[in-house]
């Protein structure tokens, strides 16, 4: 055979180069988009809002959903679809700033516990899992009633002086870990004081790991509120909130009107699903799973 020509077969095809995932791949697009848009709402509700949510039309009082009225009235006449922008700021307020609260006391009582020698550490988780065996809603209950009557500012406080233990275990298992790395030992040796180790060298590294909590917490206060106003111990009537729009689901029950109780009630379902999907989404390290939602 003339070694000249070589028979050869058919050219094998080259692989395609691997597909970059797109940015959205494992994320939870729809939740955040959903959440971004209730957001958005809420703070420039303003500008769209057809009429005072304050105001109250006795005239039109339970009035189903109509051309005028969009998501229809409540009982006493105001517009529920201006209500629902405006009373989401008060309710993502709470969650905010109960978390806030929460959030601040956890990572305090967390490194101190981390920090201290065993005996005390041993001290502060047994008065920690004392304080989680009493029902959350009771202490509520309890210190509201003590502070008196029910607003902004008081009910965030309630319930962040309320939600913080989970988180508190969390940072004093990281603080514990983190407490015997160089840079903390080489900061202790300089004379770096403990909000200086806490806030260089501490907080950026265990605060990834309470993300989740964070966000999960932010849920809780919403519906911890929601809940109260719901049992008529919450914000009054006049504080515009969505928990305090289904203080009136007893009425609205009893006369057949059931967009005061599903139109309110959904919109705060699906800020507490978003939360949650985002929450399991940061909780998975933030690149895991495989859902959209």
């Amino acid at each position: 055979m003339d070694e000249r020509f070589i028979l050869v077969g058919a050219r094998s095809p080259q692989p395609s180069p691997p597909k970059k995932p797109g940015w959205y791949t494992g994320k939870p697009v729809i939740s955040m988009t959903i959440l971004a848009a209730l957001l958005l709402g809420c703070l420039c509700c303003g500008l769209f809002m057809p009429k005072d949510p304050a105001y109250m039309d006795l005239f039109h009082a339970s009035q189903a959903p109509s051309r005028e009225f969009w998501f229809g009235t409540d009982t006493m006449g105001r517009d529920i679809f201006s209500m629902i922008w405006f009373g989401g700021r008060v309710s993502l307020s709470i969650g905010a700033l109960s978390t806030a609260v929460s959030t601040g006391i956890a990572i305090l009582f967390g490194t101190v516990s981390g920090m201290a020698p065993k005996w005390l550490d041993g001290l502060l988780m047994r008065g920690t899992e004392i304080f989680l065996s009493i029902p959350s809603l009771l202490l509520v209950v309890f210190l509201q009633a003590a502070l008196g009557k029910a607003g902004v500012l008081s009910l965030s406080l309630v319930i962040g002086l309320t939600s913080w233990t989970s988180i508190a275990k969390v940072v004093r298992s990281e603080v514990r870990r983190l407490r015997g790395s160089e840079y903390v030992l080489a900061s202790r040796c300089m004379g770096g004081g403990f909000f200086h180790i806490l806030r260089q060298h501490l907080a950026p590294n265990f605060f990834s790991s309470i993300m989740f909590m964070v966000v999960m917490n932010v849920r809780s206060a919403i519906a911890a509120e929601s809940t109260l106003s719901f049992m008529g111990i919450g914000l009054p009537l006049e504080t515009i909130s969505w928990g305090s729009m289904l203080s009136l689901s007893e009425q609205a029950l009893l006369s057949g009107a059931w967009w005061i109780i599903l139109i309110p009630g959904g919109f705060l379902v699906a800020a507490m699903l978003c939360m949650a999907s985002i929450g399991n989404w940061l909780r998975d390290g933030g690149s895991q799973g495989s859902s959209n939602l």
